[in-house]
């Protein structure tokens, strides 16, 4: 079906069709019976499929990357299309519109997505609410989903100013999510990226483990990073880890790399990330050296080009414990979760 309708999908504003597609897939799922035929269609249950990382069992490995439900309006929904865990965010201590619109674009010919959103989201205190609602009012069959909170900066807090920031999405979103992740990688807020330096990035991630114990329980924090590090700068992230003994790192955020796109036009060349299959080698290969540098120490969740089952078991191969799909999932519709799981009982 999803194939049927994409290349009319296709043709409109990518912004406002994924508006669309949620609303009706919101409405779809309350209709009576609604949500139990997108799980008899999507959803997989087995547990052979189940993974246990950093604490926290998984129903299945495959998530829902940040950037798609920012504010925790659809946990429910994307959990009955089959996803094992979602990641909702990036979320910041003060709503912000984000960037000016338009600020997605498809580039079809080469499978990629380009945004420059700039982490619009309606600020913690909301989504920190919607989660607590959906944990509540969750149904039985849902009530084990994982639920990640990505936090981040607003855009007009100066970087010397960031941790306070973290700290406010972190305290605020501790009793609602299962792990947190930290993001400095986006290149959609001036000056963010320069957070990965390590010793800023040594003080941020430090304050926020030791604030990282509530009534006996710590949150696993993950660091998102960036694909285009150098060696040495993922050198230092095997250290930086380590060190301040964070639960892992999810590899890899969008590139500011255009190299080896197909796409005739001026699209290619639009400011912000690139997303999809033109990442496809170069997250796979972030993955890698990481879990050789650091000999397997931690965990790491590939993100980053997954189009297809065998993307999903290569950065598996090459060492993830989990995948998460954002890219792939618009260009190849919910089918793509099932038939990576399918394919992953088959391994």
């Amino acid at each position: 079906m999803y194939f049927l309708l994409k290349p009319i999908l296709f043709k409109f504003d990518p912004e406002q069709v994924h508006h669309l597609v949620t609303a009706g897939l919101r409405r779809f799922n309350r209709f009576p019976g609604g949500a139990a035929v997108s799980r008899a269609l999507w959803h997989m249950k087995d547990p052979r499929l189940e993974k246990k990382v950093f604490g926290l069992t998984f129903e299945n490995p495959i998530g829902l990357a940040a950037g798609f439900d920012k504010n925790g309006e659809f946990i429910g929904e994307m959990a009955n299309l089959g996803f094992g865990y979602i990641e909702v965010g990036t979320v910041t201590p003060l709503p912000q519109p984000g960037n000016p619109q338009p600020r997605m674009f498809r580039l079809p010919p080469d499978g990629g997505l380009i945004n420059r959103m700039g982490f619009n989201n309606l600020g913690v205190d909301v989504v920190a609410e919607r989660i607590a609602a959906f944990r509540r009012n969750a149904k039985s069959y849902q009530k084990g989903i994982i639920i990640g909170g990505n936090i981040g900066k607003n855009k007009v807090t100066p970087n010397e100013d960031a941790v306070s920031d973290y700290i406010k999405c972190f305290d605020r979103l501790f009793d609602v999510v299962d792990y947190f992740v930290v993001n400095v990688s986006s290149p959609n807020t001036p000056g963010l990226r320069a957070l990965q330096e390590k010793e800023p990035l040594m003080e941020l991630l430090d304050t926020l483990q030791k604030r990282n114990l509530k009534n006996g329980i710590s949150r696993p924090i993950l660091l998102k990073i960036a694909p285009d590090l150098t060696n040495e700068q993922l050198d230092d992230i095997v250290e930086i880890v380590q060190k301040t003994g964070i639960a892992g790192v999810i590899a890899t955020n969008t590139t500011i790399s255009r190299e080896g796109l197909t796409i005739e036009g001026d699209v290619k060349n639009e400011t912000g990330g690139l997303s999809g299959k033109p990442l496809t080698q170069r997250a796979t290969e972030v993955i890698r050296y990481l879990h050789e540098k650091s000999k397997g120490a931690f965990p790491i969740i590939g993100v980053g080009g997954i189009h297809s089952p065998e993307d999903a078991l290569e950065k598996i191969r090459a060492g993830a414990s989990l995948i998460q799909l954002y890219t792939g999932f618009i260009y190849e519709g919910p089918g793509l979760i099932k038939r990576i799981n399918k394919r992953l009982l088959d391994n």
